[in-house]
Order: C-alpha cells, then structure tokens, then sequence
C-alpha cells in the first residue's frame, strides 16, 4: 500500500513509499484511511526529537490522526464491526495514519461524530484529547476559574478554548490581530493581541494556562498564574512524570534534569508546572463525539491536501500560518 514514511530523522526524513500493509491482531481494527490531519507532533517525531524516549523502527509510517471505515475486526473485537466509521489517535508506537490503511488498536477508537464528515473528524482526536487530559484530567478545571490558551487561532488552541468554556471556564487567549475576531467567535472572553502587548503585562490572577509555544512564553506564563496556579506545556520541557507515562522510570533523572529550571521557577513564584504528553484514548474520544455532535465543540479547519500531497502539507503547517487543522484527504 501507498504511504508515507520516515526513512531518517530530520526535516528531509518524510518520503512516499510501498509498504506492506498493515497485521491486523486480535484486538485491533483495521480501517480504510478517509482522511488524516497533521500536528507539530508530526514535525517533532520526523525530527527525532523524542528519538531516545519513542523508539520507533525505521522506516516507519508517520501521522497521529485518522477517520475512516473499519474494514476488518480482530477476533477478539467487539466493539466494532466492517463498515463502522470511526475516528483515533493511535497510541505510541502505533501510528501512521499518512497510509491507505492502518491497525488501531480497538482501545484508541470511537465512532465518528455523525454530524462531521471525515475530514472534520480527522481533525478532531489528538487536539481534543490533549485539550480534554489537560483541562479535565490534568487542572480539574471548574466553572468560573480562569484559564489562558495561548495560540487560540491555531489547531490546538481553538479546540482548547472550546473546551475550556464547556467546562465554564473563563477565558482569556492570545492571537494577532486578524484572529481576534474568530476566537472570540470560538468563545473566548477576552483576547491579547500578541502583536501590539504583553498578555503578561494585562493578565493576572489566572487559575490555568497552556502554552504551545515554547520556553520563553511558558516562563512569562508562570507570572499570570495566582498561588497553586498550573501552567500546563505540550512542548515540554518534559518533567519526571513523563518517564511514567512512557513506562521508563529509569529516565526520571533525566527528565528532572530536563525540567529543572521552570519547576524551580514555578516554585518561587508560588505554582505549578506540568508537561503534557496526550494519551490514546477511545473512550474519551467517545466523550468528545457527543460534545461535537451536541454541538458544544466543532472542529476549526484552515484547508485540506490530497494524500499525493502530504509532504506539501507538512511544509504548510511548517510555516506556522495555518489558522487551524491541516486535512489530508484520501
């Protein structure tokens, strides 16, 4: 089958190839790839900047996103029968959505909101379970508290602002000028406009914040946070819990060592940092797929490539000008 794979880490690493297609084991399902979308996660493994905590054999299929219909069913799957269309974020290990087909565990599966179509829906499973484990799981955030979403045009944070307001949540985000408009369409109740101030000079007293964006943002964020506050990154740097999460206990120093400086530094100022590594989940993205159908969230797309055309769509998200998902369609 046709996909499109990491031969070598680094930004020339994403070719098209024939690969084999996929063994499908008891408890997987196999599904026909409708669509898939592109993350920074996708740039970061092609990368191999998680090289020496996810060991993935090379050359391996790359994408964490996927719609489409269940062809076939392990023995053991009950779940789900041939036919069945279905949305996920495979797990760690597993993935390569950027394939004309590919084996999901049955776990990390959930039907496909009916009221998205495919390209809709694979826009949706790694941004909402990131935005769900880190507001739900992670800060427990409760109606009223306050919480900033830095980047609220972008994949990510529209989908977090979404589910910051289901939560009751209020809401501050920062966006340019020309973004303004749609996040506060998306629910936001107040909006920095990155271009002309500081959200760390307006913005006090927040209960959460979480940032995409890198370093230099997170340690200004750890100054709008009030005492116990949580500053949550997706970027990292990754904090020893991480090594829990990965089932390497052994790399905890290591990853103290990674994160030593802004835990020290939230630790002056009276708070708390946490890095966030989204985990596959089926039964939240069950969850979510009543809240998108309800309507409560809907998904933010900015355009969608033909599948020849996915190493053109990398380069695109790679810009850094996509004002939501990018959507490969097959």
């Amino acid at each position: 089958m046709k996909a499109f794979v990491v031969t070598h880490y680094g930004p020339d690493g994403l070719k098209a190839a024939e690969v084999p297609a996929p063994t499908v084991s008891p408890r997987d399902v196999l599904v026909e790839v409708r669509a898939a979308s592109i993350n920074p996660l996708d740039k970061m493994v092609r990368n191999g900047e998680f090289k020496q905590l996810i060991k993935y054999k090379r050359p391996f299929a790359l994408g964490h996103d996927v719609a489409g219909a269940v062809t076939h069913v392990g023995a053991d799957v009950t779940e789900f029968k041939v036919g069945d269309e279905v949305y996920s974020r495979p797990r760690d290990l597993r993935i390569g959505t950027f394939a004309e087909q590919i084996a999901i565990d049955a776990s990390d599966v959930a039907l496909k909101p009916t009221s998205l179509s495919f390209e809709e829906a694979a826009a949706v499973p790694l941004v909402a379970l990131a935005g769900w484990q880190a507001l739900v799981d992670l800060a427990d955030v409760r109606p009223g508290q306050k919480v900033l979403v830095h980047a609220g045009a972008g994949g990510l944070g529209s989908t977090v602002i979404q589910v910051a307001k289901h939560l009751g949540a209020y809401v501050a985000t920062t966006a340019s000028t020309k973004d303004v408009d749609k996040v506060r369409a998306l629910g936001a109740d107040e909006v920095v406009d990155y271009t002309s101030t500081d959200f760390a000079d307006v913005l006090a007293g927040y209960d959460v914040v979480l940032d995409s964006l890198g370093l230099a943002s997170l340690e200004k964020s750890l100054t709008v946070l009030k005492p116990g506050g949580l500053a949550i990154s997706v970027v990292g740097p990754p904090d020893p819990h991480f090594a829990t999460q990965l089932g390497r206990p052994v790399l905890k120093p290591v990853m103290a060592v990674m994160s030593r400086k802004i835990r020290s530094r939230a630790r002056k100022l009276d708070v708390r940092y946490s890095f966030l590594f989204m985990k596959a989940s089926g039964a939240q993205l069950k969850t979510l797929a009543a809240l998108y159908d309800t309507g409560t969230l809907r998904p933010v797309l900015d355009r969608t490539f033909p599948f020849a055309a996915t190493i053109d769509a990398m380069a695109y998200v790679e810009q850094g000008k996509a004002n939501g998902k990018i959507v490969i369609t097959r």
